[in-house]
């Protein structure tokens, strides 16, 4: 029997099998979309509204040119830290990073934050989605389910945190504008 579930795999795995597992969460923020994107281009600032991050820093300098695929932060979440490596960079809509430093179990993670605007509210429909490969085989695929869960308590954190900032910023400038400080 080891023989023909072996085969039965490595058939999945030469067929084209699809091995990543998705997980999406969306929110609709009350801002426009690059009042939105100002928050997430401060890529090292992470940890000042995501309550899941206690400190997040650059692990490189900036380019001369401003570019900034390639560019990495490192995270420090509890006794996790994580680097992450910007992969797309597409203002004021996309913006992905690969996730490095998780268990080896998990071969690749890839966090995907999606910004449209929506037209009836004027504010911006935010999605975080998380693709994570763990490989073919069942047990693999089950694994990636279980951490897809957690990347998906952790996307819902983060979106939380991003709303609350984007408020806070907005409660700031209004005060600001009508000549009282906070």
């Amino acid at each position: 029997r080891p023989d023909s579930r072996s085969e039965l795999d490595a058939g999945c795995a030469r067929q084209g099998a699809e091995t990543m597992i998705t997980v999406e969460r969306s929110r609709t923020i009350a801002a426009a979309p690059p009042v939105v994107w100002d928050v997430l281009a401060r890529f090292d600032e992470l940890a000042s509204w995501a309550d899941n991050a206690d400190h997040t820093c650059w692990l490189d300098s900036a380019p001369a040119d401003g570019a900034m695929i390639g560019r990495a932060r490192r995270v420090q979440a509890g006794r996790v830290v994580l680097v992450e490596t910007i992969t797309v960079w597409d203002p004021p809509t996309r913006l992905a990073y690969t996730l490095g430093g998780l268990p080896p179990v998990v071969r690749s993670a890839v966090n995907e934050w999606r910004l449209a605007a929506d037209s009836p509210t004027g504010g911006t429909v935010v999605t975080l989605a998380s693709h994570i490969d763990c490989g073919p085989r069942p047990p693999q695929q089950l694994i990636a389910r279980l951490v897809g869960r957690r990347f998906a308590s952790a996307s819902e954190v983060m979106l939380e945190g991003l709303a609350g900032r984007i408020s806070a910023d907005e409660m700031i400038r209004d005060n600001s504008t009508k000549g009282t400080t906070t």
